[in-house]
């Protein structure tokens, strides 16, 4: 009876900590970043930036974020996921709250930077809390919710953080301040849970910690976890191109401010609402290829539509990129766990050494787009496209194993 009993409390405590990791990457991460794209216009306007130091802005983030997308989740690996999200929430929001005291686009660039270096350990570790929690059964599902808390915030820092926090607040520097703070307090939260479920704690304590050179060395020789992350920098690369550079784009083509937000918002309304159907029709199917491939193609299309796109024509297609773009994360990251070889013990390490790809994606696809916004506006999207379409190659050829592995 006792043992039931304890076994019920789990239960209930790991939906706890889904709701609490789903709510980190919505405060912490989501909300926080996308409040960016929104914000370039009146950031541009007031420290003289132009469409290609924006670009560079943008991504810039990036980079500092291919280191920490494999030591984060290495981290979490040796140190737990618990301190590893305190930890990182709290050097998240102190660095998101610094951008807003810069001066011009070097202390800007310093401070995105900084801000770089410590998010993507966010993300890491929260799906991998998903891995300790939740069983194969029902790991896309739980994927699917922290994906989904994601997808909220990405559709909150774009829909109010230009049109109601900036005005409200006096500015986009204590609209980043802001943030910063509520990232922190999400920290402490995290200090006063457990750490992962007797079971897995039993397990690690008798299997020994792993050191980062050995769990990095384990990693590092998957092939496939290569292949994926390949695939995703591809994807990531269009969507953090496409999402930088829409807001501006629609803009100087002539739409109103809060039309040009609202079809970013969209985007991310899209893509919460079907993060979680997504998730559960691949724990159903038993198979995460048909979604990955759906979800990158269909990337393709829309994305190298938009720079034809005119009217109601534009709501369309960023409304069916958004569809995919929060379940494909959830399903691509519970493929990454499931892949043969990795483990809930390499978990972090395996789904870091992805994001460091994307990271990579995603650092030098929005200057190189941007800049071709000088020879036409919609030549960006083509380029991004392009990004999308090789990664549907790729998922086209993902072979079985890595999917039931």
């Amino acid at each position: 009876m006792i043992e039931v009993g304890v076994q019920q409390k789990e239960t209930s405590y790991r939906w706890i900590v889904l709701i609490l990791g789903a709510l980190t990457n919505t405060i912490a991460v989501a909300a926080p970043s996308m409040a960016m794209p929104v914000l370039f216009q009146e950031i541009s306007d007031d420290l003289g930036l132009n469409l290609v130091q924006i670009g560079a802005i943008w991504g810039m983030g990036s980079l500092t974020g291919i280191l920490t997308s494999l030591i984060g989740g290495t981290i979490g690996d040796r140190y737990g996921t618990k301190r590893t999200l305190m930890i990182a929430c709290l050097l998240t929001g102190t660095t998101g709250a610094l951008r807003g005291f810069s001066k011009d686009f070097s202390t800007l660039s310093l401070t995105i930077l900084l801000y770089g270096f410590v998010t993507p350990a966010i993300a890491t570790n929260v799906h991998k809390t998903c891995g300790i929690w939740f069983s194969k059964k029902q790991l896309g599902l739980a994927n699917g919710v922290v994906a989904m808390g994601m997808a909220m915030g990405f559709m909150i820092g774009s829909l109010i953080s230009a049109t109601v926090m900036s005005p409200l607040l006096g500015g986009w520097r204590n609209v980043l301040i802001v943030y910063g703070v509520l990232a922190i307090l999400i920290g402490i939260i995290w200090q006063f849970t457990r750490n992962a479920p007797d079971g897995f704690v039993a397990s690690q304590s008798t299997s020994g910690a792993l050191s980062l050179r050995q769990a990095f060395s384990q990693v590092i020789r998957i092939r496939r976890i290569w292949f994926l992350g390949l695939a995703l920098m591809g994807f990531s690369g269009c969507i953090q191109g496409t999402l930088g550079y829409l807001p501006l784009y629609l803009r100087r083509i002539g739409w109103p401010a809060s039309s040009a937000d609202g079809a970013l918002a969209s985007f991310h309304a899209l893509s919460m609402i079907f993060v979680i159907p997504l998730a559960l029709l691949s724990d159903r199917l038993g198979r995460r290829k048909p979604i990955l491939f759906a979800g990158a193609l269909i990337t393709t299309i829309g994305v190298g539509l938009l720079s034809v796109a005119q009217g109601s024509s534009v709501w369309i297609l960023v409304m069916m990129v958004g569809l995919f773009r929060d379940g494909f994360m959830a399903v691509f990251m519970t493929t990454v766990i499931e892949t043969k070889s990795v483990g809930m013990h390499f978990a972090g390490t395996a789904v870091g050494l992805t994001l460091l790809l994307s990271s990579l994606g995603s650092l030098l696809s929005p200057p190189i787009g941007n800049s071709l916004a000088e020879i036409n506006l919609g030549f960006p999207f083509f380029f991004w496209a392009l990004l999308a379409a090789l990664a549907s190659f790729a998922f086209l050829r993902l072979r079985e194993e890595f999917e039931t592995g």
